[in-house]
């Protein structure tokens, strides 16, 4: 696996596979890595010849500056486990390296609508982070192919959206959301989770998949949504939101709209817990 760490390296390293008509997966990742990014990876590597990883802790998509130094970063141990699976390309750019005129003066991307509910009314700011970091990213790599995690489903839908509208040449993929046997999701803000709330997260699942049975049992949305925060407050998690929403486009469900997702964000402790559920009427 090499690494690079410049954008002018990246496109060297990268330019003989294209010219070789190879195909380039790429998997944008924070670090701290999990089971859940190792599956993209192995995802990655099933559809294309060429396997690129980024890890770049992005300030850009962070709304509390507490939170951006506070992120783990654990280098060693994710260069370890990238070892492991089939990556070809290992990114690993500064913040001066994706901001050269730093973060104020830089052109920002931003996705209206998508942007500004559910994680984006509570996080001002973040998606509009996550659709600048991801632009350059893909305009970076250049691949066939990018995958994302079904977990952050808010965030999956705002880089379909852009690369839609900005007419990107690259298909996004959505990898199915990894969990732990008591079904709480992978994610990189579990480690914030002392022993006794790590025993209550699951309660956010949980209150997921009781909102499915509600749903397919005919209940309104509104119903399912208030029952949803009780149990969440029940299980001692302060909810930001408990939300059916339609899967396209996260707008507010019509009686004749039969895709849906739940979506649930709570708080425990020092750890932000997302998650959501499809449900197919």
């Amino acid at each position: 696996m090499e690494t690079v760490r410049t954008i002018a390296a990246l496109h060297q390293a990268t330019a003989p596979w294209r010219a070789a008509g190879e195909r380039i997966a790429f998997v944008p990742t924070m670090g701290n890595l999990h089971a859940g990014h190792l599956a993209l990876v192995r995802e990655a590597a099933r559809v294309a010849e060429r396997v690129v990883v980024s890890i770049f802790v992005n300030p850009l998509q962070f709304d509390r500056q507490d939170d951006f130094q506070a992120y783990p970063r654990t280098l060693a141990e994710d260069r370890e486990a990238l070892a492991q699976e089939a990556v070809d390309l290992l990114f690993l750019p500064e913040v001066e390296e994706m901001y050269p005129r730093g973060m104020e003066a830089c052109t920002r991307v931003e996705v209206p609508g998508l942007s500004e509910v559910l994680c984006g009314a509570f996080r001002p700011g973040h998606f509009v982070g996550v659709a600048t970091v991801v632009t350059k990213l893909l305009n970076a790599v250049r691949p066939d192919v990018a995958l994302f995690g079904e977990k952050d489903f808010q965030q999956l839908l705002v880089v379909r959206r852009l690369v839609e509208d900005l007419n990107l040449p690259v298909e996004v993929r959505g990898v199915p959301t990894v969990r732990e046997p008591d079904g709480l999701a992978l994610s990189s803000r579990n480690r914030y989770l002392s022993p006794e709330e790590r025993g209550r997260a699951p309660a956010l699942y949980r209150a997921l998949l009781a909102a499915r049975e509600r749903l397919l049992a005919g209940e309104p949305p509104g119903a399912v949504e208030a029952a949803g925060m009780r149990e969440l407050e029940a299980a001692g998690l302060r909810p930001e939101y408990f939300s059916v929403r339609r899967r396209e486009d996260l707008e507010e469900p019509g009686p004749a709209d039969g895709q849906l997702v739940v979506l649930a964000a709570a708080w425990l402790g020092r750890a932000r817990l997302i998650d959501n559920l499809p449900v197919d009427l």
